[in-house]
């Protein structure tokens, strides 16, 4: 069966085994076993899986044939067993096999396509894939199967797999030398063995390489970054090379999830430089890197590559069941932190953020985002961060970031020179990880307006464009952000409205729903709230695990059933909730709904384009809970609510005012016209005097509020300069 009395070509390229007889197997025998399962292996109806998709890849100009290791191993178990084992070996067996049967299959060709192509075999599995952590020593040389996300990509280079050398000095030529696969290279000899009567003979490192003589294939090394959900608490991420040939190149960019199929293989190490000495060059230390034979890329961004996806049948009936029942809403928004008291409609919109709206792709290929953004805005003290923590527990993909220690480059990318290649490569930041999934940003208001800015198009457009060193890219960022912030003065003060927020109108426009969390003293609230309190601390001081209360879902049910969800659900609007949206719309823009509300005659607050695709987004995210592939009106009168009680309280008590959409038309007109003066009066850049210019709009009868306004967004833009300022920062130095 093994064909060892064949006289076959006997080779091994794997580090450690050249003088292992194990390890050595025949070419003609193994090759013949790989050509059969090629041409012969069937599915149902005569289907002939690899010959017919062979055929198919190589007429249309695609060398490459993507293999299912179930496959192989159904049909020959002791084959399948040694491309696990001795993959290096096998694969290029595997590779000559599937070009001669390309060429049995492919004839006759035309003329100019004599010569035949190199096969690339391409392996997947079904599976579960190992962790970076678990790959040891043990694993070098052997097919491995690993999850992770692609941090950073080099451009495309070239390697030789053949290549001829000749002698400086007598001009002799050594043709079709064979290169190792991977990243090890090839050592040239350091002397000419040609002998000629009547020359001396060759100096020592006479050889070099004929570049034209030379068959490359294109390459490209990635950075993969291990998945946030196998991290242990307070370690860094792990990160591996990877090695990526032929037609595996540029399948992948910086934030996608991917599945390797690859071969564990070792390095030689750089050499040490002057500062570290030669004592540390240890002999025989090699580096590990994976080099890849096959990618599988969650290209959807919803999450399918994680830790949750593998989903029993047993689960997914449970969830049916779930997704049916009525309270379903109300037990998901319990269950999110059930130690913080109260904040139900707080918790109801993030429960709505963590399963999204739809995502849209156009007929003119423009997109609209899915992902609900929220805003908790207030008084320290009132669990915002808590919740954000949970948040980053309960979703399926998240990333918890600081706003005091987080700069634009770590929230969207970076552009980072490879010190080993000198070239540009580029990293994803918090926001490009954390595609598919939450991204939760404490302290927002602590970050510099600088950084603010550079997220403006990843909340909206959901993309990050990078355009630095040469390198002019689009990478993918459809997250949803969930941002907790504190007012100017600390504590909400109601008598200053909107001078409470330092927020942008661009970055407050971008908010689905934006909360105002106020610390309101309440004597009955109060007592409830200090009870549920102490009853927490309680608790936690007994040793057996507290049970979850009646109607509250478990941390891991909750996590897997937004994955299921998220994967299996896009609803739509329906026809009769889209037409009830539309008046609603319609009816708010007018103003007739908000009337007996404006008790100081003020004209009423519109809403715009963006606020309405926020409600729609949240009817959406509802139908989604209940696996429900249309919104209906229920959906939409509670999404109204939610926008209720959200943006609109917060717009029409005066605490949004100036944000778009929120200022009401005889609000704008007289901040145009204070803009339009103060434009006359000062060229851009002088210096100002807040008293002296509030005294005298105040003479024509302006608000203060008003007029401070104004000047406040007019310094922020670089238009005008304090003059206090100058006179602080010359007190200080």
């Amino acid at each position: 069966m093994e064909g060892f009395d064949d006289a076959g070509v006997f080779f091994s390229d794997n580090f450690g085994n050249d003088n292992q007889p194990d390890a050595q197997i025949n070419l003609q025998a193994v090759k013949k076993k790989y050509k059969e399962f090629i041409r012969t292996f069937n599915e149902e109806n005569f289907y002939y899986k690899y010959r017919d998709t062979l055929k198919r890849n190589y007429l249309n100009g695609r060398y490459f044939l993507e293999i299912e290791m179930e496959d192989l191993v159904g049909f020959d178990e002791t084959l399948g067993d040694k491309l696990n084992k001795q993959p290096t070996e096998h694969l290029q067996i595997f590779e000559e096999a599937a070009r001669e049967v390309a060429d049995e299959i492919t004839a006759p060709r035309p003329e100019h396509e004599e010569q035949m192509q190199d096969i690339q075999i391409l392996l997947s599995s079904n599976a579960n894939p190992t962790n970076i952590r678990e790959l040891k020593s043990d694993c070098v040389s052997k097919l491995v199967k690993i999850a992770g996300i692609i941090t950073a990509a080099s451009g495309i280079s070239a390697k030789a797999t053949r290549m001829s050398i000749m002698c400086q000095s007598c001009s002799t030529v050594i043709p079709n030398l064979k290169v190792n696969p991977g990243l090890e290279g090839y050592a040239l000899p350091r002397k000419c063995t040609t002998e000629q009567a009547g020359r001396p003979k060759c100096p020592l490192d006479p050889f070099f390489i004929m570049p034209d003589k030379c068959k490359c294939v294109d390459f490209q090394t990635l950075k993969l970054q291990e998945l946030p959900d196998f991290v242990p608490q307070g370690e860094i991420p792990r990160h591996l090379q990877l090695f990526c040939d032929r037609s595996l190149c540029e399948r992948v960019v910086p934030g996608n999830r991917v599945l390797i199929q690859g071969i564990y293989s070792i390095r030689k190490v750089g050499k040490p430089s002057r500062r570290e000495g030669r004592e540390k060059a240890v002999v025989g230390v090699r580096a590990p890197y994976m080099r890849v034979v096959g990618i599988s890329v969650d290209s959807e961004g919803a999450g399918a590559i994680s830790r949750y996806s593998n989903i029993t049948s047993d689960e997914e009936e449970h969830f049916r069941r779930l997704a049916a029942s009525d309270d379903i809403y109300d037990r998901l928004s319990q269950s999110l932190a059930p130690s913080i008291f109260g904040s139900r409609d707080i918790k109801k919109a993030i429960t709505c953020m963590l399963f999204g709206g739809s995502r849209k792709r156009l007929p003119d290929g423009l997109c609209r985002r899915g992902d609900i953004n929220v805003l908790l805005l207030g008084d320290p003290g009132t669990a915002k961060s808590q919740l954000l923590k949970f948040v980053e527990k309960v979703a399926p993909i998240a990333v918890y970031t600081s706003g005091k220690g987080s700069s634009a480059a770590g929230l969207t990318a970076s552009v980072m020179k490879d010190p080993q290649t000198r070239n540009f490569v580029m990293e994803g930041g918090a926001m490009v990880l954390a595609d598919g999934g939450v991204v939760c940003i404490d302290e927002f208001d602590k970050m510099r307006e600088d950084d603010r800015v550079a997220i403006h198009e990843a909340m909206e457009q959901q993309t990050i464009s990078i355009a630095k060193a040469g390198i002019t890219t689009t990478l993918n960022s459809r997250c949803s952000v969930l941002a907790a912030a504190n007012s100017i003065f600390g504590r909400w003060d109601e008598t200053k409205g909107e001078e409470n927020i330092d927020f942008m109108p661009t970055i407050l426009s971008r908010f689905d729903m934006i909360f105002i969390v106020k610390d309101v003293h309440n004597e009955t609230r109060d007592i409830v709230l200090a009870k549920h309190i102490i009853n927490v601390h309680l608790s936690s001081n007994k040793s057996a695990p507290t049970e979850l209360a009646e109607g509250e879902i478990s941390l891991s049910t909750f996590k897997k059933y937004i994955h299921y969800c998220r994967t299996h659900c896009g609803p739509r609007l329906s026809e009769a909730a889209g037409e009830k949206l539309k008046s609603r719309y319609v009816l708010m823009r007018s103003g007739a709904g908000q009337q007996e509300k404006s008790a100081d005659k003020r004209m009423s607050i519109p809403i715009t384009v963006r606020q309405l695709e926020a409600v729609i987004r949240i009817s959406e995210s509802l139908a989604k809970i209940r696996l429900q592939p249309f919104a209906t009106d229920e959906h939409v009168n509670e999404a109204l609510r939610l926008f209720q009680v959200s943006t609109l309280d917060a717009a029409t008590t005066g605490s949004l005012a100036g944000a778009e959409g929120f200022t009401t038309e005889e609000d704008q007109d007289k901040l145009n016209r204070i803009e339009k003066q103060l434009k006359r009066r000062f060229a851009i850049g002088s210096q100002v005097s807040e008293q002296n210019i509030l005294q005298d709009f105040l003479r024509q009868q302006y608000e203060e509020r008003t007029v401070m306004k104004v000047i406040h967004t007019m310094i922020r833009r670089g238009e005008l300069q304090h003059r206090m300022q100058r006179k602080m920062l010359y007190r200080m130095c």
